[in-house]
């Protein structure tokens, strides 16, 4: 998963850069970044974990939100530099 999550948040920071249209370090690239990051990070998780859960059915929960978070933080991080 941690792999996973950073390749989500580098894509996610990089998407930023294209929505924002600024390559340099401000606050509202890096809110954009973290958002851009989470909501990939649950569209990922959704897209693995879906047809597990409905096989077993259990939630996706617990697998989405870890996810979603990490690749909001990576994100974050990486608008940084």
């Amino acid at each position: 998963m941690i792999q996973k999550a950073i390749s989500i948040g580098l894509a996610g920071n990089k998407l930023s850069k294209k929505i924002t249209g600024i390559n340099a370090v401000s606050a509202g690239r890096m809110l954009v970044a973290t958002g851009t990051g989470a909501a990939l990070g649950a569209v990922a998780a959704e897209g693995t974990v879906a047809i597990c859960a409905c096989a077993l059915g259990a939630s996706s929960a617990p697998v989405t939100i870890p996810l979603a978070l990490a690749s909001a933080i990576v994100s974050g991080i990486a608008s940084r530099f």
